[in-house]
């Protein structure tokens, strides 16, 4: 009797086990951290262009102990003057990207714009932290919101070409009657919930104080 109570206990153990391990896992510190919304910015649209934009991100990496990867600026570029056309998605590698909790945030490109099945992407205020992992005010979390993270992309990462700017002329403008394509990263809006291409915005930082944020993702 014992003998078979101890092997039902092992079936019942055993199979609870192979329930656990065909679950999802849950976030684990061994995805490093490939993503982040930046948590200091120069509080305008001036980020001196994508260069610019790039250091905030690796700086910002490097003050949290992720500076050994490469990090890009989620941000596109216009082909205007002398400047080619640069989309935000061609920039930020092939993914994988984890967030500094170890979440998972998308698996692929595909993924993370919708290109094959929309929102396959994991992003949402909770899950879109600060560098350090701080959180960033949404929608009714704070007055104005900081929900609007800059892009000056589409909703598929691309930059626009209709030889007009949507990205403070390249990132290299605070001026009043500037503007710039952000989205929401809380997926919340009243007509566009889009986390990269929701509305526009002006780039002066007195004339809206909405943070001036934006997407870094590693690149390998």
């Amino acid at each position: 009797m014992n003998m078979k109570i101890l092997l039902c206990s092992v079936a019942v153990f055993l199979g609870g086990t192979a329930a656990v391990l065909g679950q999802a896992e849950p976030p684990t510190s061994n995805n490093p951290m490939s993503f982040f919304i930046t948590g200091t910015v120069p509080g305008s649209g001036n980020l001196g262009g994508l260069a610019g934009a790039d250091r905030i991100c690796q700086n910002l990496a490097t003050n949290a102990g992720a500076g050994v990867k490469t990090w890009r600026a989620y941000l596109s570029q216009e082909a205007v003057a002398d400047l080619p056309k640069v989309d935000a998605r061609s920039r930020i590698g092939n993914g994988p990207w984890y967030n500094a909790k170890g979440q998972l945030i998308a698996g692929s490109l595909a993924d993370l714009h919708g290109d094959e099945e929309r929102d396959r992407i994991a992003l949402t205020k909770d899950t879109a932290p600060t560098e350090k992992g701080g959180f960033v005010p949404a929608g009714g979390d704070s007055m104005p919101s900081e929900h609007d993270i800059m892009t000056g992309s589409d909703s598929h990462g691309k930059a626009f070409t209709d030889g007009l700017y949507h990205s403070c002329k390249n990132w290299s403008s605070d001026a009043g009657d500037d503007y710039v394509v952000v989205g929401h990263h809380d997926r919340t809006g009243v007509s566009n919930t889009s986390w990269n291409s929701s509305h526009m915005v002006g780039c002066n930082a007195r004339q809206d104080r909405r943070g001036k944020r934006f997407y870094c993702f590693a690149v390998n």
